[in-house]
């Protein structure tokens, strides 16, 4: 054995054994060389996973500037893209690789203790050239360099080559698991001017300028292919991350809740941004705000968007209420394609016989008949273990062919992301086309839809799709709950939701990183921005780190649905309840008149009145003791008015903690950014880093009836529930269902904690009425309508719609708000 045979021996010994160290924590791990031919496939390589570097195979007359520069620099183990090479003509090799033939130049020359004075380079051309000329000089040597046709390379020469590429495959795949690790965020806050008088809230969303978001996601952590942009201020975020940092300790879940809304608005939104803003850009501290993307009915309606107010605002404030990423008209689609599937299904059963409806769904293509996964899925429901179509008896085709959905007990709605109260009620199937088939039937609007709901509490796309498959639609002439897996839809759901289920990226006004997904009412359904954007928040930002997700209306409404519904799905925790609440809004509790849009305030909301606070105080009080029910300490978060006093203010802070409030602070930063919310961050999280009791309200086990009425009693304070004729049947239907055991969500108005609207404070003294029962069976809730509850809302007399328009010129929104 030679002397070159044992130096390579050693450098491949050395070689297996750092491979043997890198596999060791990472048994998965196979680092693997692509060496290609064909061109077109160095983009699907660099987004290749599975790939740790790539060498192009080709000869000199195709390595074109292009083709090298395809090749992501961080697998480009040739070192041969402009990147790599500028690395080292300057002297910086840390991140990239140089040419394996110039590296095993200089194995050699260190190999063998050669140092030379200077180096002629012969025959040499491109990135090979430039990379050993600049290597040799950066070593100390004088190089020259001659055009002259030198010998044909030797074995010895192309060995030493090929272990240097084994090298750099090797330094590529040790980087790959290093980036795979949790990064540690390097977060910088934009800097915020505030003025006085505060302006509108689309002017000073307009005044900043937001980072593009690569920049916001490469500082969060985030790695560039786990990102797919919508734009520049705006992306979706692969779910991928769960995988990636899945062994990475959650974060402090923080909910944000509050006291019964009135008209003159609690601002939680703008609480939650501004808490954000201030655990962020002023205490330095990893956080993350989960929002739900806002419906255009009350954009354009009465209520105006929903990305916070003032100071505290996610931006840009017109991509956030307008479209966003389109999560919203999927949802419309998919709930319509339903729709749509019900009444044609319907229409071909009533006029068709069975060898005709057969032939339809199961056609000869090329001579050969076969069902579908999803038939062959629906004939193992009906106990029909066949695959081929001709085999099945007429009787097992009658069963296969006919859902016989009973007109008068489809439950499915279309829906529209417009409020327009004259779809409340609505006939179809008119034209003559439809042969007679008409119905009545209505629209809600698009986030009531069921398939709101599923995305806000699925965990991925295998549970999402099987969760679109249960939606019940109907029920058939004997009784049978029809599903969307019958119509044969779920695949084509899915497809419509697959991207709308990746959680959208932005930021507020300071910088900070913010989920927007999700968008179901807390009235009508549970609430809650998705589960998936806490999920993926709480592993970005680390174990000392604080997630703030917001639950919709009062803590009554929201805040319940929340616990038993969201935390049951997602089995998380909560750590402290941010419960905020305003002078205003305490004043109207406490007895204060009415207020009408457009009209001025009446003086008791202007000047101080201790006595319509003190009163009010009843409704912060009982929803602090709601809180309490589940175990979870409370921070009050006072959203400080101009027009509110100090007396006030601090009247609302002393009965708060005596109320049992962790802390009560007061909050300024509408009018102050991150800084006006610096002392709540304190608070949250000296609070958050106690240990509380979660518990749930109810057992799921327990009876519809027996949930209904917990629900009632200790959340609402009502005395007991009444139960309407059809409300009792249908429990007895989904009990005989199977559907006993799933978790209550209360459809009941949010402006009471009763079921009338009117009736401020805590009313006492009642029996909540329980008209009807529906079931979400695919969001996995049963849902009891309490009193009129409408599930379209309407437009006002004024909408704000009056104040929107478009600059032609400059393409600027005016009058969103």
């Amino acid at each position: 054995m030679n002397m070159h045979d044992v130096t390579f021996d050693e450098i491949c010994c050395e070689l297996n054994e750092e491979l043997k160290a890198i596999r060791e924590p990472n048994p998965g791990l196979k680092p693997t060389l692509a060496i290609i031919q064909v061109i077109e496939e160095i983009l699907r390589l660099n987004e290749d996973s599975r790939v740790h570097g790539i060498f192009l195979h080709l000869p000199q007359s195709f390595l074109s500037k292009s083709v090298r520069n395809a090749i992501k620099p961080q697998k480009d183990v040739d070192g041969v893209s402009d990147l790599n090479v500028g690395r080292v003509v300057l002297g910086d090799q840390r991140d990239g690789f140089a040419s394996p033939v110039a590296g095993a130049v200089l194995e050699m020359l260190a190999r063998h203790g050669v140092y030379l004075f200077m180096a002629v380079l012969l025959g040499l051309e491109g990135p090979l050239k430039a990379t050993l000329q600049f290597l040799l000089q950066n070593n100390g040597m004088m190089v020259q360099t001659h055009q002259w046709s030198s010998k044909p390379v030797s074995h010895f020469e192309v060995f030493v080559a090929a272990v240097v590429i084994c090298q750099h495959v090797v330094r590529s795949s040790r980087r790959w698991i290093q980036e795979q690790q949790y990064q540690p965020w390097r977060l910088r806050p934009l800097k915020l001017q505030s003025l006085s008088p505060v302006p509108s809230d689309i002017e000073i969303s307009r005044a900043q300028t937001p980072k593009p978001i690569s920049q916001l996601a490469q500082e969060i952590g985030l790695l560039p292919e786990e990102l797919e942009a919508y734009g520049n201020t705006k992306a979706k975020v692969h779910l991928s991350l769960l995988n990636r940092l899945q062994h990475q300790p959650n974060g402090k879940y923080v909910l944000v809740a509050g006291i019964t809304p009135t008209p003159l608005g609690e601002g939680k939104s703008t609480v939650t941004i501004g808490l954000v803003q201030a655990l962020s850009a002023h205490l330095k501290l990893n956080s993350f705000a989960c929002l739900r993307q806002p419906s255009q009915g009350p954009t354009f309606g009465v209520k105006g968007g929903a990305a916070g107010g003032g100071y505290a605002q996610v931006i840009p404030m017109e991509e956030f209420n307008l479209h966003l990423t389109g999560d919203i008209h999927a949802i419309t689609a998919a709930n319509n394609l339903v729709a749509a599937a019900i009444d044609a299904r319907i229409l071909h059963e009533a006029t068709q016989s069975d060898k005709a409806l057969y032939s339809r769904l199961v056609p000869s293509v090329n001579g050969v008949r076969c069902f579908s996964p999803i038939q062959m899925a629906r004939l193992q429901r009906l106990g029909i273990n066949k695959s081929d179509p001709s085999d099945l008896t007429p009787e097992e085709v009658r069963a296969f062919v006919r859902l016989d959905l009973d007109p008068e007990k489809v439950t499915w709605q279309r829906v529209v992301d417009t409020n327009d109260r004259f779809l409340r009620k609505i006939t179809v199937g008119q034209a003559n086309t439809e042969k007679g088939h008409a119905r009545q039937t209505q629209f809600d609007i698009a986030v009531a839809s069921e398939i709101m709901a599923i995305l806000a509490l699925t965990d991925g796309l295998a549970d999402m799709r099987a969760r679109l498959g249960r939606m019940v639609v109907g029920s058939s002439r004997n009784g049978q709950s029809i599903t969307a897996d019958d119509l044969g839809v779920t695949g084509a759901l899915a497809v419509l939701m697959k991207d709308a289920i990746k959680p959208t990226l932005m930021q507020t006004l300071e910088g900070t990183p913010v989920f927007v997904h999700a968008g179901p009412f807390a009235n009508i359904a549970h609430g809650n921005s998705s589960v998936l954007a806490d999920k993926l928040a709480l592993k970005l930002v680390g174990e000392e780190g604080y997630v703030v997700t917001e639950a919709g209306f009062g803590a009554d409404i929201g805040m319940e649905k929340f616990f038993n519904i969201k935390c049951r799905t997602s089995g998380l925790r909560p750590d402290v309840v941010v419960l905020v609440a305003t002078v205003r809004a305490l004043k109207m509790h406490g007895g204060g008149p009415n207020v009408t849009a457009g009209v001025p305030l009446p003086k008791e909301y202007i000047n101080e009145n201790l006595q319509l606070v003190a009163d009010g105080c009843s409704n912060l009080k009982k929803q602090i003791q709601i809180a309490h029910l589940f175990g979870v300490p409370v921070v009050v978060a006072l959203n400080v008015f101009k027009t509110d006093t100090q007396a006030e203010i601090d009247m609302v802070c002393c009965i708060a903690e005596a109320s049992g409030a962790s802390a009560a602070v007061q909050c300024h930063h509408w009018s102050r950014g991150g800084r006006g919310s610096v002392e709540l961050a304190h608070a949250v999280k000296k609070v958050a880093s106690q240990k509380n009791h979660f518990q749930f309200l109810y057992n799921l086990q327990d009876s519809i009836v027996e949930k209904i009425r917990t629900i009632a009693q200790k959340v609402y304070g009502a005395d007991d529930i009444e139960l309407s004729p059809e409300a009792q049947a249908k429990i007895d239907h989904y009990n005989q269902q199977g559907f006993g055991a799933l978790p209550i969500c209360m459809a009941k108005t949010h402006l009471s904690l009763s079921h009338m609207p009117e009736k401020k404070g805590v009313p006492t003294g009642f029996i909540l009425p329980i008209r009807d029962i529906r079931a979400s069976i695919g969001a996995g809730f049963i849902y009891p309508l309490v009193g009129t509850m409408s599930t379209m809302p309407g437009l006002p007399t004024r909408p704000c719609f009056y104040d929107i328009d478009l600059d032609p010129v400059t393409e600027e929104i005016k009058g969103l708000f």
